[in-house]
Formats: structure tokens, sequence, C-alpha cells
């Protein structure tokens, strides 16, 4: 997994044609290659790829349909030295996205929606992703309730780790995110982003997904109350990462690569006081 004495950048390839922000763009296979090679262009450290949307409300596909999506793009971009993170809650698609080249499986499930992703990452031996999460997509909403949300996620985030050591993975391999947009309510995700020091007290990287959620486009609605777009907050999502970068987090997750990759350099600078590239 590459480091560079700085925050990484994840830029998302979706191959689906129904995700939150950019769903269709690049789900035909060339597409989503030629996609994550232009990311990786516009300083991308890894290329998360994807084959089921995750968004609220969305139906899951079919194992098959998944592993016809997410194999082809692994493949080809590995093939072509890029670092490949595949975005997947089923085991079987993680390990034929490692047998591919994959170097991180990224689980929005935290290992929950499928028991034998630990036994799969650990025997892989690559980073995982353990993400905060209370439910598939048609149930998250209504499983947003918490008293002190940074408090219990840090709880749960802390128990699906010990769950997922238990069978096997590595600490070294552990990444956590704190899963914000999904199963969190507006005020939930800002609390998260200023506690995240609170979330990095539990001892493991820390990786930060906010690009285009709709808890931005709500920040950022006009008088009348309609919130901007996905594809209009791309200068919030620009200012969580360039703040979660200076207060150490692993990674981010975006969509839109050159912006934020500048946003983790000038953050470094920040940090360390010179320049770091």
């Amino acid at each position: 997994m590459p480091y560079k004495g700085r925050c990484l950048v994840m830029g998302v390839v979706n191959v689906t044609p129904d995700s939150f922000s950019d769903g269709g763009r690049w789900f035909d296979p060339d597409a989503a290659v030629r996609h994550g090679l232009q990311l990786v262009e516009q300083g991308a450290d890894i290329v998360d790829v994807g084959g089921e949307s995750t968004r609220p409300g969305a139906a899951r596909v079919p194992l098959d349909e998944e592993l016809r999506r997410v194999e082809p793009v692994v493949r080809a971009l590995a093939a072509q030295g890029v670092t490949v993170s595949v975005d997947t809650m089923r085991a079987e698609v993680a390990e034929a996205a490692v047998q591919a080249g994959a170097a991180l499986v990224n689980d929005v499930s935290g290992g929950l929606a499928d028991p034998v992703m630990p036994q799969v990452v650990a025997a892989s031996g690559v980073p995982y992703v353990v993400m905060h999460w209370r439910g598939h997509s048609h149930q998250m909403d209504a499983r947003a309730v918490y008293s002190d949300v940074l408090v219990e996620v840090a709880e749960e985030l802390r128990k699906r780790v010990d769950s997922v050591l238990a069978e096997g993975v590595a600490e070294h391999q552990i990444i956590i995110d704190p899963g914000l947009g999904f199963a969190k309510r507006t005020e939930h995700n800002w609390a998260l982003l200023a506690g995240i020091g609170r979330l990095s007290e539990l001892g493991f990287p820390l990786l930060i997904g906010a690009s285009r959620k709709r808890f931005l486009g709500r920040l950022l609605a006009g008088p009348d109350g309609v919130p901007r777009p996905f594809d209009e907050s791309d200068d919030a999502s620009l200012a969580v990462t360039a703040l979660a970068a200076h207060a150490g987090a692993w990674g981010v997750r975006v969509h839109q690569v050159r912006p934020n990759a500048d946003a983790v350099r000038v953050a470094a600078a920040w940090r360390s006081g010179e320049e770091v590239r």
C-alpha cells in the first residue's frame, strides 16, 4: 500500500448504473478502466472499484452481476500498475478481486453483511477497511438513532475490529471508516467529523468518505432550502478533505481527484512545515 508521508487519495470508480453521484458514467468496463487511469494521472494513490451502489434505498445486485462488473476492471487496472481497492460487502467478490490484483478490500459493512469476509481477508493478507454499518441501504435511515453518535460509533467500530481480529485478520491490515452517511443523519456526520480525534484514538488508520454526500448539499442549501446537487458540492468536499488530512486521516475517498490531491498536499505541508509530495 503506497504511503507518501501524507493522507492518501482514494479515487472512486463506480461500475454501476445507479450510484448516487455518477451512476452509469463508468458502467462500461472500458470506460471504467479509462476513468481509473485518469484518476491516477490526476493524483490518486488508490482507485476504489465498486460494482454495487450503497446509496440509501438502493437494491442489492446479484453476486454474478457484481462479479461481472468488478473483476475485469480490477484486473485491467492492476495489470497497468494501479493500486486497486475493491469496494464490496461480498467475500466471493473480494476474493476474486484480490486474485485479479486488488491490493485492498473496502467493506462498507465491516464484515457484517458476509460473515466469511474476515476469513477471506485474513487469508489474502491485504489491508481491510472496516466501516461502521448498521444495515443495508433500505434499512439505514431507520437505524440512524443515537444518544451519543461519537461514543456509539467508536464503540461499535471497536467491536467490529475485535470481531475481525478474532477471525484471523491481523491488526496491521485494519483501516477504520466511521461511515459518513450510512445510518447517519446530517447532525451525526458533523459530530463524527468534529470528533475525528476520538476516532483516531482507536489506534487504526482512518479513512474518511465525505465526497458529495447529502449532508454537504444540505449545508450549502440556498434560501429556498433546496440542497445543492451532488456534483455542485465539490468545494465543500475539498474543505472536508483538507481538514481531515490536517487532522491526521490516513486517507480520503473522493470523486474529484486532482483538487483533493492538492488539498492533502497543502494539509501535509501545513502539518509538517515543509513540502510533502
